[in-house]
């Protein structure tokens, strides 16, 4: 048992583990928090990561945890559930610490972290948003499943808010939250049908009526909604920056990633549309859309996602016509003369794109 006083400095936390862009993520969500911190001397907050690989972290004034598969095994005990770890490390974190805060990779900063540092007290959640409330959607699996058994249990009724779990702040006070979801996880998975939210959910069962509960999108954005087109943009950064993540002009550049989407304006748009009609009608929304990944944006990074927009042009195109667009397709239209003339000399790079993408 760990006697020792907690630690007043906040503690910023991070779990990483899987993939490259994960760590890609993490990395950037890091340096638009130091960013807004003012740079790296004197930092007011400790930062951890808990993660599988500590090599992208190299040189970042963060404490990295290596992470072994025993150990997120564990955390992820009895039905493998792997959101379950973040409740599991956070409720560790807390047992040295004041306040601590769980934040998705998938996130950067607006302000400096120190705000929601100022919105984590006890008797106090801070989570990243309310989605909506738990009646909202009766079709939905969740409730379907759990409305009954938790409304006879009186844990949870149609006015509970669903809370995002993009950000976990709690005082050590109220760790006993997080015992709490963890054994109602156990509890509901089954029943649950392994849900991929059960996670969030059980914060929103636990701190109903029980904690007072803040958000924070006004200060972090979480960017789980078009998730491809953000990551294009912070794999730029990682691109540009990779040799110095921390220094001055690495730092200033996550302020020019921003929550923007990277739409041509409306006129654009329009003229697109214009442009496109000459073409036969199955082909006009697909080659519409692949403009809008030609836009040129004054932005770098926004600039970056112009190989998103092609894709997903090409996603919506199967959608319409409910089967792959395979290379004869792709050969056949991108060989039409007027989408030779609409493209231009793009048309090359963005053909050997979708080529290239149909492959992996």
């Amino acid at each position: 048992m760990n006697t020792a006083s907690p630690t007043p400095r906040p503690q910023l936390v991070y779990l990483v583990f899987g993939a490259e862009t994960y760590h890609q993520e993490a990395v950037f969500s890091i340096a638009s928090a130091l960013a807004h911190l003012g740079g790296t001397q004197n930092m007011p907050l400790d930062i951890q990561v808990f993660s599988d690989n500590p090599t992208p972290y190299a040189g970042l004034p963060v404490q990295v945890h290596t992470l072994d598969d025993a150990t997120r095994q564990r955390w992820s005990e009895p039905h493998g559930y792997h959101f379950r770890t973040k409740h599991v490390l956070l409720r560790q974190v807390l047992e040295t610490s004041e306040r601590a805060l769980l934040i998705d990779t998938d996130t950067f900063f607006h302000d400096s972290p120190m705000a929601l540092f100022e919105r984590v007290a006890p008797g106090t959640l801070l989570c990243n948003a309310f989605h909506a409330k738990y009646g909202d959607n009766r079709e939905s699996p969740l409730y379907g499943s759990l409305a009954k058994v938790l409304a006879e249990k009186g844990l949870a009724d149609d006015d509970m808010p669903l809370l995002n779990s993009g950000v976990m702040g709690l005082a050590r006070e109220d760790a006993h939250l997080l015992d709490h979801s963890i054994k109602l996880m156990d509890e509901l998975f089954l029943l649950a049908g392994g849900a991929y939210t059960l996670e969030e959910f059980c914060l929103s069962v636990v701190a109903y009526r029980t904690v007072n509960v803040r958000q924070c999108p006004d200060l972090i954005h979480h960017y789980w909604s078009r998730k491809q087109l953000f990551r294009a943009k912070v794999k730029a950064w990682i691109t540009k920056h990779a040799a110095a993540p921390i220094n001055a002009e690495a730092l200033a550049d996550t302020r020019k990633v921003s929550a923007h989407l990277p739409r041509p304006p409306r006129l654009q748009r329009q003229m697109y549309k214009l442009i496109t009609l000459a073409l036969p009608k199955r082909k006009q929304q697909f080659i519409r859309e692949i403009l809008y990944g030609c836009y040129e944006h004054e932005n770098e990074f926004d600039q970056a996602c112009g190989p998103v927009w092609w894709d997903k042009a090409r996603q919506n195109q199967e959608e319409r016509q409910k089967c792959p667009v395979d290379a004869h397709q792709l050969e056949h239209w991108f060989a039409n003369p007027l989408v030779r003339l609409i493209l231009g000399e793009r048309r090359a790079a963005i053909h050997d794109h979708l080529m290239s993408s149909e492959a992996k």
